[in-house]
């Protein structure tokens, strides 16, 4: 009789290994709970990746699933033919629904794979108006989400498109079987038992979180090549990461990989230069060699090697746009960042370099932020913006520092590594 070990990992085929992605994504990710509607968007080719999840939904009991599907063909379309004062337009009725949807207890899930420069040779001033546009209408349900009033998650398909701006010297299908490579790595999809290797990682994440929440730093100072950048962290900031209690009582993982501790910085206590170490993906832009100076908290002057445009566009958006709504360290031997792959999307990026973000902070990460009101957010130093922009600044030559009150300061990483 053939018994199988406990640390053996089974041989698994595709479509075995999508199924358990969904899987997570809706046990792990979402914690959907019996009686409670999804509201799904993705990609038109992570088809099949829908269907699997609004299985295991209705499994979990789940009243209603809408799935929502994006065409990058027709998003195109409208940038080449579309005329140009429509460009201030978006589908207002549509984000107002969502927002509805959230509101009435639905949970969130978005599945991400889109071409990671789709825009890229597109009017700057266009793609500038339409993320604007775009992000003005979104908001209601935006703040929802980083209020965290609702569980949500972010799971990937690898479309052909993305898989080639990963892999751009591999024929299609190779591009596309390495990048479902990689996603299956990163999501723990490999492990023995993929939902018992997500409540292990989420007590690790917890133990880190923890620690830094015992510390209370007044600020981060990190430290490197092209950056000298210190963060003051938010009055009654928290630390969180992985698993986290959104306010219907229901805890889930908002992102499909995590390996990120994050928290608030104050909107007004950022100064210094700071460079990032990987490339962001915006809305179909790739914006390079980002380099920018902060001055009380607020951006005064911004570089990038390509995608500048959009980049300068969008800290125009709103006075939010220019100050930081999050912080979050990742230790450069993160799996993610020890695949040696740069996946060009920001689900994976983040999660193998620490970074900042610009824009929207969450609330769940003051104390009592749940409860409190917008102003008594920002009293707290807590930022509020229409976008929520992740980019990267880790890397295994950046140090960071905890900065105590009292100006002391504790050694936190060391080329990238927790030095603790």
């Amino acid at each position: 009789m053939n018994f199988q070990k406990r640390d053996e990992i089974p041989a698994r085929s595709f479509a075995e290994k999508l199924d358990l992605l969904a899987e997570v994504a809706v046990k792990v990710g979402l914690g959907l709970k019996e009686g409670q509607e999804l509201v799904m968007t993705a990609p038109l080719e992570a088809l099949p990746l829908v269907r699997r999840i609004t299985e295991h939904a209705y499994k979990a009991g789940g009243s209603l699933v809408t799935a929502l599907l994006s065409d990058e063909e027709s998003t195109l379309m409208r940038f080449e033919h579309g005329q140009a004062e429509t460009f201030d337009k978006a589908s207002g009725w549509l984000f107002e629904g969502m927002a509805n949807a959230f509101k009435s207890g639905a949970a969130r899930l978005a599945i991400v794979g889109e071409n990671p420069a789709l825009l890229s040779k597109q009017d700057p001033d266009k793609v500038a108006r339409a993320n604007r546009a775009r992000s003005k209408a979104y908001q209601p349900a935006l703040e929802l989400i980083a209020g965290f009033d609702i569980n949500w998650t972010i799971a990937s398909f690898a479309t052909p498109s993305w898989a080639k701006a990963v892999f751009p010297d591999d024929p299609e299908e190779i591009a596309v079987a390495r990048l479902w490579h990689g996603i299956f790595a990163a999501s723990r999809i490999d492990a023995f038992d993929p939902i018992a290797g997500w409540a292990e990682h989420n007590r690790n994440l917890k133990q880190r979180s923890d620690y830094l929440n015992s510390k209370s730093y007044a600020a981060l100072r990190f430290t490197g090549p092209g950056t000298d950048l210190t963060v003051g962290l938010a009055d009654d900031h928290v630390w969180a990461g992985g698993a986290t209690t959104a306010k219907n009582g229901i805890t889930c993982n908002p992102n499909i990989p995590s390996e990120e501790v994050f928290t608030t910085p104050h909107k007004d206590r950022v100064d210094g230069r700071v460079t990032s170490t990987k490339p962001l993906s915006y809305q179909g832009t790739m914006i390079e060699e980002i380099s920018v100076t902060f001055e009380g908290g607020r951006i005064v002057d911004a570089q990038a090697r390509t995608g500048l445009e959009v980049l300068k566009k969008v800290l125009e958006t709103d006075e939010g746009a220019r100050r930081l709504g999050e912080v979050a360290l990742v230790p450069h031997s993160s799996p993610i960042s020890a695949s040696g792959l740069l996946f060009y999307n920001t689900l994976f990026d983040e999660n193998a370099a620490s970074h900042i973000a610009l824009g929207q902070a969450y609330a769940k990460c003051v104390k009592d932020g749940g409860s409190m009101t917008p102003q008594q957010l920002a009293a707290k130093g807590a930022n509020r913006s229409l976008i929520h922009i992740d980019w990267m600044i880790g890397s295994g030559a950046i140090d960071v520092d905890g900065i105590r009150a009292d100006g002391g300061a504790e050694a936190l990483m060391r080329k990238g590594e927790w030095a603790y």
